[in-house]
C-alpha cells in the first residue's frame, strides 16, 4: 500500500473525494496548486506550489512519494473559441509535461506508478458501436484530438520506467458538479426534454464509483488503458425521463432538435449529442465492482433529497 501520493487537481469533484479517501485510508496526500500554498491544518495533507503553463514546480512535492494521480485539466464547458480551447488542451498537456519534467530534473526520486484521467470523447460517435479499450481513438472534432493528445502525453511517462495507467471517464453523475446539475436545472422547472433525436448513448458513471475506481487503480497499479463507465449506458431520452421521474417532473415538451443545440452551442453541441456506448468490462474483470451499475438507483441516490 501506498505512505504518500501526489495529487493533481485536487480540489476538483473528482480530487476532493480521491483525497479524503486516501487520507481516511492512513495515505498521505501531497497536491499542487497554482495558488499561494496554505497550511491545510489536516494532518497528511501537504500543499506544493505549481505553474504548469510556465513549467514551474516545486519538486520537494515527490519527496516519499510513490505514485501521482492526474487529474489537471482545465473544464470542457468552457467556451469553445480559440483561447478557450488552447486552455482546455495546454492545461492537460502543460500539466503532464510539468511533472515529467520535475521527475527528470531529480538525481532519483520513488515515484513509481502515475494514474492519469481521460476521456470517452475519444471514440466516433455511434448509435450501434458498444466501444472497449480496443477501439482506436480516432473520433473526429475537438474533443477527440485534446483526449489524443492527452493520452500521448500520459504515455510518455513509460519511457522513463514508471508505469501508466489511464481512465477514461464517462458522464460523471454527481449532486454538485458534472452533468446532472446541468441536465437537472431545466427538469425541476418543468421545462426539460431530450435532446436531439434522445437516442444517443450516455455513458455515465456515478462520483462515489468513479471515486473508487481511482482508488482501485492506485492500489493495484493497474496499467494500460481502462474505461471509468457504469456497465450499463443509457440513452439521452432515457436519461432525462428518468432524472423527470425522480424529481416528480414530468417529461412533456417535444426534444430540442439538434440543428437548434448546433445553432446555440456551435461545434460544443457535440458534448450532448455525440453517442458513445462504451463497455466497462475491462475494469470489472480486475476486480472492482460498482456499487451502482444501474442508472436508477444511482438517480435516486443523488436526486432524493430534491424529490
Amino acid at each position: 500500500m501506498d505512505n504518500k501520493i501526489l495529487i493533481t487537481g485536487a480540489t476538483g469533484l473528482v480530487g476532493k473525494q480521491l483525497t479524503t479517501r486516501c487520507l481516511q485510508a492512513g495515505i498521505a496526500v501531497n497536491y499542487l496548486t497554482t495558488r499561494p500554498v496554505q497550511d491545510t491544518g489536516i494532518p497528511n495533507l501537504k500543499g506544493y506550489f505549481w505553474d504548469p503553463a510556465n513549467a514551474e514546480i516545486d519538486t520537494t512535492c515527490f519527496n516519499g512519494v510513490s505514485a501521482v494521480v492526474n487529474l489537471a485539466g482545465s473544464s470542457i464547458s468552457k467556451p469553445w473559441n480559440n483561447k478557450g480551447k488552447d486552455l482546455i488542451l495546454k492545461s492537460r498537456t502543460d500539466s503532464l509535461e510539468c511533472l515529467r519534467q520535475g521527475l527528470s530534473s531529480l538525481g532519483s526520486h520513488e515515484v513509481n506508478y502515475l494514474l492519469s484521467a481521460s476521456a470517452i470523447g475519444g471514440y466516433p460517435s455511434s448509435e450501434s458501436v458498444y466501444y472497449t479499450e480496443e477501439d482506436a481513438i480516432d473520433g473526429t472534432g475537438f474533443l477527440a484530438e485534446v483526449v489524443r493528445v492527452w493520452e500521448a502525453s500520459a504515455s510518455q511517462f513509460e519511457s522513463a520506467g514508471i508505469t501508466t495507467g489511464i481512465l477514461r471517464i464517462g458522464l460523471v453523475l454527481a449532486k454538485q458538479g458534472g452533468v446532472l446539475p446541468v441536465l437537472t436545472k431545466p427538469i425541476r422547472f418543468g421545462v426539460g426534454s431530450p435532446l436531439g433525436n434522445g437516442k444517443q448513448w450516455q455513458s455515465w458513471i456515478h462520483i462515489d464509483d468513479l471515486v473508487s475506481i481511482f482508488y482501485f487503480a492506485l492500489q493495484q497499479r493497474l496499467s494500460g488503458v481502462y474505461n471509468a463507465v457504469s456497465p450499463n449506458p443509457v440513452t439521452n431520452a432515457k436519461l432525462t425521463r428518468e432524472a423527470g421521474r425522480i424529481l416528480n417532473r414530468p417529461i412533456w415538451l417535444p426534444a430540442v432538435p439538434a440543428l437548434m443545440l448546433k445553432l446555440i452551442m456551435g461545434e460544443r453541441s457535440r458534448l450532448p449529442l455525440d453517442s458513445q456506448r462504451v463497455c466497462a468490462s475491462k475494469i470489472q474483470e480486475e476486480g472492482f465492482s460498482f456499487v451502482y451499475p444501474n442508472l436508477i438507483p444511482a438517480l435516486e441516490d443523488l436526486l432524493r433529497s430534491e424529490k
